[in-house]
């Protein structure tokens, strides 16, 4: 019987020793971090919101074979609207690109294409939930796409959304917190 079992279990064994674990695709940030409250600071600076209206530093590393450019996503999903709060979306961030620093929320490298936020504004704009709405999730994302992607100038975040997401090889999440 354990002959037999080794007659299977050797052509497994032999399809995996070759087989070496991919790095993981990893989001991390000195100004953020997984389930903790953001500062004001990342707070937007308008609908009645007082913040810096700064972005958040963000560094990648481990993006998966064939990337050819990188999107960032920051979105609220607690927003009271029914299809959340888009607070930035950036596409085609060149692959050679693996960090952004605080406060560069309008991405100007050569290809990328700024969406317009939910605020009505190219590039980032900071949180802002209704007072006394309680605690709202900000989900930072940054996907490695298999291509650069053609969208049209006016670009809805659903069609952007759905762009990235159809061309992801990978993507890494920091759910950051902030409540007003």
């Amino acid at each position: 019987m354990y002959k037999s079992i080794l007659k299977l279990l050797f052509p497994l064994i032999g399809l995996t020793a070759g087989y070496s674990h991919a790095q993981e695709f990893k989001l991390t940030s000195s100004d953020i971090s997984h389930g903790n409250f953001m500062k004001n600071t990342f707070e937007f600076n308008g609908f009645g919101c007082t913040g810096g209206n700064k972005s958040p530093q963000l560094s990648w590393s481990g993006a998966p074979n064939g990337t050819k450019a990188f999107a960032i996503f920051a979105y609220d999903p607690d927003a009271p609207t029914g299809s959340g709060w888009w607070h930035w979306q950036a596409v085609n961030i060149p692959v050679e690109v693996n960090s952004i620093t605080s406060g560069d929320g309008k991405l100007n490298y050569k290809d990328v294409i700024n969406v317009t936020n939910d605020y009505g504004q190219k590039g980032f704009g900071g949180a802002c939930p209704p007072k006394g709405h309680g605690v709202h999730r900000y989900q930072f994302t940054v996907y490695a796409l298999d291509q650069k992607l053609e969208l049209p100038a006016d670009a809805s975040a659903a069609l952007t959304g759905y762009m990235v997401k159809a061309h992801s090889l990978g993507s890494s999440t920091i759910e950051a917190l902030y409540k007003r």
